[in-house]
């Protein structure tokens, strides 16, 4: 009886495992978007979702990308995580209409298994210069040499086709999903992700390290990775007009704040800016002198307001801003630089605001003084007694001793013209007149 019981109890154990085991096999997966440029917060982003699903223990992670491109440090770095992962890696990109041109393309091709919407394109991946014009000379063999080889280091340990790959280094050619296919350039093109799951279920991939993994998605569990706090703030300001933007008001915010000490407000707004963009920049590839020509640019403000040339030195600080702006990111692709209008839109209305400040500024500093001691001289008074020469005055409500520049009889209107301690001293306003 006891071996009876004994031998239920393990085919019971046996069946909970297995049951465990088949739903193990269906697979869990990690989901991470990466929609914009690569830059070293979206090589982060990947970074750490690959470390969350090894220790996750996950069937695979699958990166739905749309990028135009981006830095070539961080793709390196991207590319080098997704080769060392643990985890199968799947790139997918989507949806139908989306591209992964440029670094993408290096990203697409070092992924487990590439794959791609239909309506998609990829490739155009020549290095540029930051400005995005070409590389000349003996340096443009050079880089582009570089990014060739590191192209054929891992595509023809992926099983796809190295020389149509390096022809997207070295010819910036392009292909649209189909052409990608039979190119031998992907894996697989599928309409969503769950056609993307149906064709993977039951696949068999060849690993980097040349281990085989067969991939189980017949039902897979589906779990986005997100975005901490910190890596959506610093991913928005990687956009260099949001970064010349938040640069710009923490600048005016500062100067207001130098115009009115005291204020506190604006000093402490415009320096959280400063910082805020400051560390954004020091992520991308800035030019010193274009910052050099921003701090120019309030320079050039403070002196028009400063010698009123009638807009002549503004109009410089405001090409001088605008110039600053559309230099200060030397990014290699149009969306790592600041637009044309985003530029203007900034500088205008920052040097119309700052002109206007630093004018009223200097106009309140040449007006004359109307409060305390100082703002007495001037003022007229009336004699209470008669000043020869010293007597009493009364001037804004209160009597004060006087001391007069000559005669002056009771009743009669007298002129301030300084303040001695608590004695004033004073003339006839009617010779002050004369």
């Amino acid at each position: 009886m006891n071996r009876r019981i004994a031998s239920l109890l393990f085919l019971v154990l046996f069946a909970f495992a297995f049951s465990l085991h088949g739903k193990g096999a269906e697979g869990n997966v990690v989901k991470i978007k990466i929609d914009g440029v690569i830059h070293p917060i979206a090589e982060e982003y990947i970074a750490r979702a690959i470390d969350h699903a090894e220790a996750e223990h996950a069937s695979a992670i699958l990166i739905e990308m749309e990028t135009p491109g981006g830095m070539m440090d961080s793709m390196r770095g991207i590319v080098e995580k997704i080769l060392a992962s643990k985890v199968p890696v799947i790139v997918y990109i989507g949806p139908s209409g989306a591209r992964a041109a440029s670094a993408g393309f290096f990203i697409l091709e070092s992924a487990d298994v590439a794959a791609m919407a239909p309506g998609t394109n990829t490739g155009a991946a020549h290095p540029v210069r930051g400005s995005g014009t070409n590389i000349d000379g003996d340096m443009r063999a050079k880089v582009e040499n570089d990014a060739a080889a590191f192209m054929r280091a891992y595509v023809g340990k992926r099983g796809r086709n190295v020389e149509a790959a390096e022809t997207a280094v070295r010819e910036s050619k392009a292909w649209s999903s189909d052409e990608a296919m039979k190119q031998h350039l992907i894996d697989i093109v599928a309409n969503d992700q769950q056609d993307l799951f149906k064709q993977l279920d039951g696949r068999e991939i060849t690993r980097f390290d040349g281990s085989k993994v067969t991939l189980h998605f017949a039902n897979p569990q589906v779990t986005e990775y997100q975005m901490s706090l910190k890596q959506e703030i610093l991913s928005w300001l990687m956009d260099p007009n949001i970064s010349f933007l938040v640069l710009a008001i923490g600048g005016l915010a500062l100067y207001a704040e130098f115009n009115h000490p005291g204020a506190v407000i604006p000093g402490v707004v415009g320096i959280i800016f400063i910082l805020l963009a400051a560390f954004a920049l020091n992520l991308l590839p800035v030019r010193f002198a274009a910052v050099t020509l921003i701090i120019a640019a309030f320079a050039l403000f403070a002196l028009e307001a400063k010698f009123g040339t009638h807009g002549v030195i503004g109009i410089g600080g405001i090409v001088a801003m605008t110039l600053g702006g559309l230099l200060l990111v030397d990014g290699p692709i149009p969306e790592m630089r600041v637009r044309l209008w985003t530029a203007l839109g900034v500088s205008v209305p920052l040097g119309v605001i700052t002109i206007f400040l630093m004018a009223m500024a200097i106009q309140a500093r040449r007006n004359k003084v109307v409060t305390g001691i100082q703002g007495m001289i001037g003022e007229i008074g009336v004699a209470q007694t008669e000043l020869a020469p010293s007597g009493k005055v009364f001037v804004r409500g209160e009597l004060w001793d006087a001391h007069a520049f000559g005669d002056v009889h009771a009743g009669e209107s007298v002129r301030i013209r300084s303040v001695q301690g608590l004695e004033l001293e004073v003339e006839s306003a009617t010779t002050a007149q004369r």
